[in-house]
C-alpha cells in the first residue's frame, strides 16, 4: 500500500493519531474495503539502532504500527502481521508493547517474537516525560512554562527477524538484543 495512504489512516485509527515513518506498510482488505494497516519504518532513536544490531544498524527496521477494525475475527492481527512479515526484505524487526495503554504484547508472542526485556530495565533512577498541562504540544508547554512531570511508563521489547533460513540465521546471530525468557505472570 502507499506510503501516505497507510500514513493517514494509521493518524486517523490507531490509538496515538499520529504519523509513524514508513518504509514499508500492508493493507489488509474486506469486500474492496481497508480494515487493517500493518507500517514499518526506520526508528528515530540511532542508539536504539545500534543496540539492536550493533554491526550493521540499516538492517533494523520497527513494526511501528498496527491498526485492525475491531469487526474483525479473532486472532486477525497476527494472521495479518505474519503475512506482512513474509513480504518483507531481511531485517531484524524491533516492536514495542505501550504499557502505559495496556498493552502487553499478546501479538507477538503469538507470532514468537522474542522477548527482549523493558526498555529501561538496567536503568538506577527512573526517567520522566513532561507533559503540557494546557494539552499543547511539549515545545509549547517549556515556552510557558505549564508542564507537569510525569514518571515514565516502561515498554515491553519483542524482535524478530525476516527472509528465508539462511538470511534469518545469519541476523539472529548479528541481533543486539537478546532472547530472554518471558516472566511468568
Amino acid at each position: 500500500m502507499p506510503s501516505k495512504a497507510a500514513r493517514t489512516i494509521v493518524e486517523r485509527e490507531h490509538y496515538l493519531h499520529r504519523k509513524p515513518p514508513v518504509s514499508f506498510a500492508f493493507s489488509l482488505s474486506e469486500s474492496c474495503e481497508i480494515v487493517g494497516v500493518c507500517t514499518f519504518g526506520i526508528p528515530a532513536s540511532h542508539h536504539m539502532l545500534m543496540s539492536a544490531c550493533p554491526t550493521d544498524p540499516s538492517k533494523v527496521i520497527e513494526l511501528n504500527r498496527l491498526w485492525v477494525h475491531d469487526r474483525m475475527p479473532r486472532n486477525t492481527e497476527s494472521w495479518f502481521v505474519s503475512r506482512c512479515l513474509k513480504l518483507m526484505p531481511p531485517r531484524i524487526v524491533v516492536s514495542y508493547a505501550d504499557t502505559s495503554y495496556g498493552h502487553q504484547g499478546y501479538i507477538y508472542r503469538a507470532l514468537n517474537f522474542h522477548y527482549a526485556g523493558w526498555t529501561d530495565m538496567d536503568r538506577k533512577t527512573p526517567r520522566f516525560d513532561y507533559v503540557p498541562r494546557n494539552g499543547k504540544h511539549s515545545r509549547d508547554a517549556f515556552r510557558s512554562g505549564e508542564w507537569v512531570r510525569i514518571r515514565r511508563k516502561p515498554k515491553i521489547k519483542y524482535w524478530t527477524v525476516t527472509g528465508d533460513r539462511r538470511e534469518r540465521f545469519s541476523l539472529t546471530g548479528i541481533a543486539g538484543w537478546p532472547i530472554m525468557a518471558l516472566p511468568s505472570v
